[in-house]
C-alpha cells in the first residue's frame, strides 16, 4: 500500500533529486553512480524491486522490471519503454533458473529483514548468476546499528513509517563475498 501510494510523488522522495528528499545530503553520489551503473556491460537484467523505473532504465541489454505495486509499474512502463514490467513478488521470483545474466536491484535489501533478505538473495542467485546491489549505506550503519525506523511524509502531509536497514559497502559486499563496484558516500 505504502508503494501504490507514493509511486505518483516517488521522484520528489529520491535524495538529490526531488525537492523533498527525506536525506538531502544522501543523492550527492547520484551524478557518479548513474554513469557506474550505465557502465556495466549488456546483458539479459532482472531489475528486482524496480520501482518506477527510475534507475531500470540504466542496465544496457535486455531489461526486465519486477514489482509488487502495480501503480508503480503503471508509471515505469511510461518511462521505460523499452524494458518489460511484471508484477510479482521477490521473495518468489516468478522466473525459471538462469532466466537473466544478471539480477540489479537498487535499494531493496534495505527495506528486507534478514531472513527475507536471505531468501530474496537466494532466489536472485537462482534466476542469474551475477548479482549487483545499489544499497542504502551509511556511516550510520558502520556503528553497529544499522536498523531504525523512519517516517515518511507524502505530499498531503499524512505520515507513514518504514524500517530501513544500513549498510557500509565492504560489510555487504563481504556478506555477499562479492566487490565493490562504486562507493559512495
Amino acid at each position: 500500500r505504502y508503494y501504490d501510494r507514493l509511486a505518483p510523488e516517488y521522484d520528489d522522495s529520491i535524495p538529490g533529486l526531488g525537492d523533498k528528499a527525506e536525506h538531502p545530503k544522501g543523492g550527492e553520489d547520484m551524478p557518479d553512480l548513474l554513469p557506474a551503473i550505465s557502465l556495466v556491460p549488456p546483458a539479459r537484467v532482472l531489475d528486482v524491486a524496480c520501482g518506477i523505473g527510475f534507475l531500470t532504465r540504466r542496465p544496457a541489454g535486455e531489461v526486465v522490471g519486477l514489482n509488487r505495486s502495480e501503480t508503480m509499474l503503471e508509471i515505469a512502463r511510461k518511462r521505460v519503454p523499452r524494458a518489460t514490467f511484471v508484477r510479482g513478488d521477490a521473495l518468489s521470483v516468478p522466473f525459471a533458473d538462469r532466466s537473466f545474466d544478471r539480477v540489479f536491484a537498487s535499494s531493496f535489501c534495505g527495506l528486507l529483514s534478514l531472513p527475507d533478505r536471505v531468501c530474496s538473495l537466494t532466489k536472485a542467485r537462482r534466476v542469474a548468476e551475477e548479482l549487483i546491489l545499489v544499497a542504502s549505506t551509511s556511516e550510520w550503519g558502520s556503528s553497529g546499528r544499522s536498523e531504525r525506523w523512519e517516517e515518511r511524509v507524502f505530499s498531503d502531509g499524512s505520515p507513514y513509517e518504514i524500517c530501513r536497514r544500513y549498510f557500509t559497502a565492504e560489510a555487504l559486499a563481504e556478506a555477499l563475498d562479492g566487490r565493490i563496484l562504486f562507493a559512495g558516500r
